[in-house]
């Protein structure tokens, strides 16, 4: 196949389409949220702890949740199967490619 074959017959199947895309960018930022979330509990007066700010139930039980949420997103996100005419062309193709077995 030469250099002209291959631009005039582009690839049609790519790994991740524009939802697959929209549910990553979800999760990255339900991950940044997350880690926001958890930022923080210091003093300006090191001789002062705080211990309500620094275990507050934000840090220590929802940004963690909120991070885990985010990376479950992603990976289903990765793990998405595209539209049906993607996956359903690419079994035609399979289909058309492979040859009939006869039975004996």
């Amino acid at each position: 196949m030469t250099y002209i074959n291959a631009m005039e017959n582009p690839i049609k199947h790519f790994g991740f389409n524009s939802q697959n895309y929209k549910w990553l960018l979800i999760g990255l930022a339900i991950n940044i949220l997350g880690y926001i979330l958890m930022i923080g509990g210091g003093s300006d007066d090191p001789s002062k702890f705080d211990a309500n700010e620094l275990f507050s139930t934000i840090r220590i039980t929802v940004a963690p949740i909120l991070i885990l949420a985010g990376y479950v997103v992603i990976f289903y996100a990765i793990m998405k199967r595209g539209s049906s005419s993607t996956s359903s062309s690419i079994s035609a193709e399979k289909s058309e490619t492979e040859a009939p077995k006869k039975n004996k």
